[in-house]
């Protein structure tokens, strides 16, 4: 990451929790935005993204700019005390664009060229479209880069999140120029992508293409050096932008917001870090009640444990999912405070004013359609209170847990490649549980890349590490050897990192220092379990494995003829290496974590009373720490004597909320 810059405060005010939306006037008559701005105010609203979807609004001709509604926009905040995180506005190109260059549209697998009527219809490696974009970006920068009101530069929105991959000839050209770069020469290539195999070897860089629609498997390592690809050419696209940014202004920040939620994984967000000056981040709840705090913390281990920029989420319904229920009273406010209790220093929404037309009319917003005489308005207004008192959180880092959890997007992409043992493997839901299980024996952790410094973590969880280069295989020995206690889990080191399988035996790149050996992989079918003997159940994947080291510890073993060891923990100099070869899920998580927890050392920090319903997290800085007491359930929870300065909320959480206190 470049050094971590923040938001420009605005010159005599002091540095708060900034809150705000995404801002969009262009979609609204002139006389509503005197109204916005009082609402605005009244919420406390210090920050709002403009002209992330305006290109067409700017420049409705070729050559044609039109300025002036914007200058009025950023005069009319700046103004009213409210910052600008100014959009490059690059997202989506206009009709007249894609209509004179066709060339721009991405291209699909299959062949399909994809049309301009919805948004982020350009190809992230087409030199056309960035030559256009890049004129945008350099207008703006040279029109706003010295306006007192612009806080940061906003690029582009959301890269990658309808055009990642795209298979067209731009695709294929930056692909070619992607590999001789990563392997020098075609023999490197064909000994990475082992073409020997079906066929399939290269002459020449030239007849390389995307994987696109085959008649069988594509190649393997072509399909992960695809996704690889694809990443750094959305990385690639974003330097550009910043080049110019920095270029022209170099006092703004730059950032641009990842989506850390759900199952997006179509770029390495730990690598686009280091290209900014802070991170931002989108997220969207979905089902799981855990897996908002678990991407926050994602968040923060991409960022470094350093302040973040929560960009969107939302204050009620979305639109895109099968069915679009409202947010329950209060959360709102909690799903808000966790985000800043996982480092956000800035709380944001899409977007202020919920449209009245459009594909997203019925997504919410800070202002709904009833007006300000909601529910929705009502605690947007509470949590711009709240936000505007807890001073003591600005600034901070979030405080290092005993625990960490690595997330890897090359194992993401890797182990769920087709043609392998399953296609049942889902790489986020297995370190979601780990992180849930772990949440509910009230233990907080981290949850870091594979490059984070492990060394003041008693355990680190790598859960389904499955591309493991010999560096990373090395730095994971160290740790454990120098004392710390890893755990790994099936189809973990199975491959390097061209997706070649470790030879000798699984679990590969980790064998010698579990002390296993295991001959195949047992995978089991949808809805199949294997008892184990802590009294819980196996699903989705088994192994057979052989035991080949004297001072290996069973601590759990398969009920079935077929199999043994289940679970294994080896000495490791000072530390233990543990192995688990079957997905536990929450059940089987909790009757073996305290075993594995009591060999770290690893202790809750909350009583036994509170750790399944409560999460706790905490941040420190300059102001001390401030704990962050997180109501996991519906039903209130009684605290105890556990905190007693509270900068928001009481020792009683009511269901869904959240208490926050210094110590």
């Amino acid at each position: 990451m470049q050094t971590h810059r923040w938001l420009r405060t605005p010159e005599g005010a002091a540095p708060r929790i900034s809150y705000g939306a995404d801002y969009n006037p262009d979609q609204w008559s002139r006389e509503v935005w005197d109204d916005d701005v009082r609402l605005m105010k009244k919420a406390g609203v210090d920050v709002v993204s403009v002209a992330i979807f305006s290109w067409a609004k700017l420049q409705p001709a070729p050559g044609v700019w039109d300025f002036a509604w914007l200058d009025e926009v950023i005069d009319l905040m700046h103004a009213n005390g409210i910052g600008v995180d100014l959009a490059t506005a690059t997202a989506s190109p206009p009709p007249w664009l894609t209509m004179a260059h066709p060339e721009v549209l991405p291209v699909t697998a299959e062949g399909h060229v994809l049309s301009q009527g919805a948004r982020q219809h350009w190809r992230p490696t087409s030199p056309v479209f960035r030559e256009y974009a890049l004129t945008v970006v350099e207008k703006l920068a040279e029109r706003y880069g010295s306006h007192p009101g612009v806080v940061a530069w906003h690029v582009n929105n959301e890269l990658g999140c309808h055009n990642a991959y795209d298979y067209s000839d731009d695709a294929a050209a930056a692909f070619r120029a992607w590999l001789a770069d990563r392997y020098g020469d075609i023999a490197g290539l064909n000994h990475a992508w082992g073409t020997a195999f079906w066929s399939q070897a290269y002459g020449s860089f030239d007849e390389v293409l995307p994987p696109r629609l085959a008649a069988s498997f594509p190649n393997p390592t072509q399909q992960l050096d695809f996704a690889r690809f694809s990443s750094d050419a959305l990385i690639d696209y974003l330097v550009a932008e910043r080049e110019v940014l920095n270029r022209i202004t170099p006092d703004v920040p730059v950032t641009t917001n990842f989506m850390i939620t759900g199952g997006t994984r179509h770029a390495d967000y730990a690598a686009m870090a280091k290209e900014i000056d802070f991170v931002s981040n989108d997220h969207y709840v979905t089902a799981d009640r855990d897996e908002l705090a678990f991407s926050a913390a994602i968040t923060s281990g991409v960022a470094g444990h350093r302040p973040w920029f929560l960009m969107e989420h939302s204050t009620s319904a979305v639109n895109w999912q099968p069915v679009n229920r409202p947010k329950r009273a209060g959360e709102l406010i909690r799903d808000s405070l966790t985000h800043v209790a996982h480092g956000a220093d800035a709380v944001c929404f899409f977007q202020w004013r919920q449209s009245s037309a459009g594909a997203e009319k019925y997504h919410s917003a800070m202002v709904p359609h009833a007006g300000e005489d909601t529910r929705v308005y009502r605690d947007v207004v509470e949590l711009g209170r709240i936000l505007q008192g807890l001073g003591d959180v600005v600034g901070s880092d979030r405080d290092p847990a005993q625990v960490a959890i690595l997330f890897d997007w090359q194992s993401w992409w890797g182990s769920e490649l087709d043609s392998h043992p399953t296609e049942l493997l889902e790489y986020r839901r297995e370190a979601l549980e780990w992180w849930t299980a772990l949440a509910n024996l009230g233990i907080r952790a981290d949850v870091v890349p594979t490059d984070a410094d492990l060394a003041g973590y008693r355990m680190v969880v790598a859960p389904v590490l499955y591309s493991v280069p010999e560096a990373l295989a090395d730095t994971l020995r160290a740790y454990a050897t120098a004392g710390g206690h890893l755990v790994t889990t099936y189809f973990s080191g199975a491959v390097n990192e061209h997706d070649h399988a470790y030879l000798g035996g699984y679990p590969g790149a980790f064998r010698d220092l579990l002390g296993i050996r295991v001959e195949e992989f047992r995978p089991l079918f949808a809805g199949e379990t294997v008892p184990l003997s802590i009294g819980t159940n196996g699903s989705l994947w088994s192994e057979p494995i052989d035991v080949v080291a004297g001072d290996v510890e069973v601590l759990a073993t398969y009920e079935h003829e077929e199999l043994g060891a289940a679970v294994t923990r080896r000495p490791a100099g000072t530390g233990s290496a543990a192995y688990v070869s079957t997905r536990l899920g929450l059940d089987g998580l909790a009757a073996i974590l305290p075993e594995l927890l009591s060999g770290a050392g690893v202790t809750s920090e909350l009583p036994e009373a509170l750790r399944s319903s409560v999460e706790l997290v905490v941040r420190a800085g300059a102001n001390g720490r401030v704990r962050f007491f997180i109501n996991r359930t519906d039903d209130a929870v009684d605290l105890g004597g556990v905190a007693t300065d509270f900068l928001y909320g009481s020792a009683t959480l009511p269901p869904r909320g959240v208490a926050i206190a210094r110590g």
